[in-house]
């Protein structure tokens, strides 16, 4: 009885010590694995990156990303050109070497100026980076009152950052919306020069329309009416009046002729030969 009971256990560990390693068998070998450096947070573009910013973390050998890196002091210094989420391997084309903050998105021969917008003037807060963008000025003109004037100076202009910042007006701390845009140099003196004469409003664009319209300016005398030209005064012609005509010539006198019993009217002898011959010269 008791070699049978070893006997069916010493089976029954065979079986299980042959199911073990066909398993074992089956799974795929993870091989050595190497570390990479990862975020530890959410990155903005932007970012100088500091070693609270990366850790270490193992990964197979043959999934490492090309470009990651194994040392996080090789990261330390350098710049991200693009969001990095946590736990995201920071690669070398995320970064740039040179610059820091907002300048390395600025493109070449450009310029990045910023300007503070209230609810009204920047669109109730829904400008976000990337958006397109028109730029309105509002200026009163000089010497009038009630004789503003409004002008689109800048037309699909790109949203480069915005956000708020603190400002501190008297004894008050005030927090105000600030937009930074990206505009070519000619760009940046209108916007300096709007700032520094009235008021700016920000106007959101569909991000495929690329059109630049022609708008015209618009003040406060065409928004009342009070600047619309009054029709020109008719002018009456009078018809010419007609000259008067000639007054009828004089009646011929008669000469009365009796000659029996017939009675005769005819002109005097004179005035017959007078019409009958020319006049002589000198009479």
């Amino acid at each position: 009885m008791l070699a049978l009971v070893f006997g069916l256990a010493g089976g029954a560990m065979t079986l299980m010590y042959l199911k073990q390693k066909e398993a074992q068998a089956s799974m795929p070998s993870l091989g050595t694995s190497v570390p990479v450096v990862v975020a530890t947070t959410d990155l903005t573009f932007g970012t100088v990156i500091r070693a609270e910013h990366v850790q270490t973390v193992n990964y197979p050998e043959d999934s490492v990303p090309p470009g990651a890196y194994t040392d996080p002091d090789s990261l330390i210094g350098q710049t991200t050109k693009v969001f990095v989420t946590t736990k995201e391997p920071i690669l070398g084309t995320k970064l740039s070497s040179i610059g820091g903050g907002l300048s390395i998105r600025i493109p070449l021969n450009m310029r990045a100026t910023s300007m503070n917008v209230n609810v009204a003037s920047g669109v109730s807060g829904f400008v976000i980076p990337g958006d397109r963008v028109d730029v309105v000025a509002v200026i009163d003109r000089a010497g009038q009152v009630n004789q503003a004037v409004t002008k689109t100076i800048l037309q699909n202009i790109e949203v480069l950052a915005s956000g708020q910042k603190t400002e501190v007006k008297g004894d008050n701390a005030v927090k105000v919306q600030s937009v930074t845009l990206i505009v070519d140099p000619e760009g940046a003196e209108k916007l300096a020069l709007a700032l520094h004469e009235g008021k700016l409003h920000l106007v959101l664009r569909n991000p495929a329309d690329h059109v630049v319209a022609d708008v015209r300016s618009f003040s406060t005398s065409e928004m009342t009416g009070d600047g619309a030209p009054k029709p020109a005064p008719r002018k009456v012609v009078k018809a010419p009046e007609p000259a008067p005509a000639p007054p009828p010539p004089p009646p011929t006198p008669k000469v009365t002729l009796i000659k029996g019993v017939k009675v005769e009217e005819q002109e005097p002898a004179v005035d017959r030969q007078s019409k009958n011959q020319a006049p002589a010269k000198g009479d």
